[in-house]
């Protein structure tokens, strides 16, 4: 299994850039991501955000693992949720409230009565 510095190095290769530019651009020293492949080296976790900052379309999964492609091809677009939606939630977790604070004083209630009986 090839570890994260020879897709990192992929990955410069298709950036186009020397290792030197892509060192500049995610403020590494000069010529570390060369000593890491040289090394044979894993590369910090700061190095992967580092990276990830500065090129967001670059798959992390893809970067860390090597599954997956380089890049990410689309984005997950929250779901927008209806009015209708919305009120049923807010609905359901009123409802849901209201029925605890409902035991809670049933509780409450029965153990005054039991107390009182004691």
């Amino acid at each position: 299994m090839s570890k994260a510095v020879h897709r990192i190095i992929e990955l410069i290769s298709e950036l186009k850039l020397s290792a030197r530019q892509f060192d500049i651009s995610i403020g590494t020293a000069n010529g570390y991501i060369l000593r890491m492949q040289k090394n044979n080296a894993s590369v910090g976790s700061d190095v992967i955000e580092r990276i990830i900052k500065e090129y967001p379309q670059v798959n992390l999964v893809w970067l860390i693992t090597g599954k997956g492609d380089m890049y990410i091809t689309e984005q997950p677009q929250p779901k927008v949720r209806s009015i209708h939606e919305i009120e049923a939630y807010i609905d359901n977790r009123l409802k849901s409230k209201l029925s605890d604070d409902k035991k809670t004083l049933l509780d409450e209630i029965l153990k005054e009565i039991e107390d009182s009986i004691n």
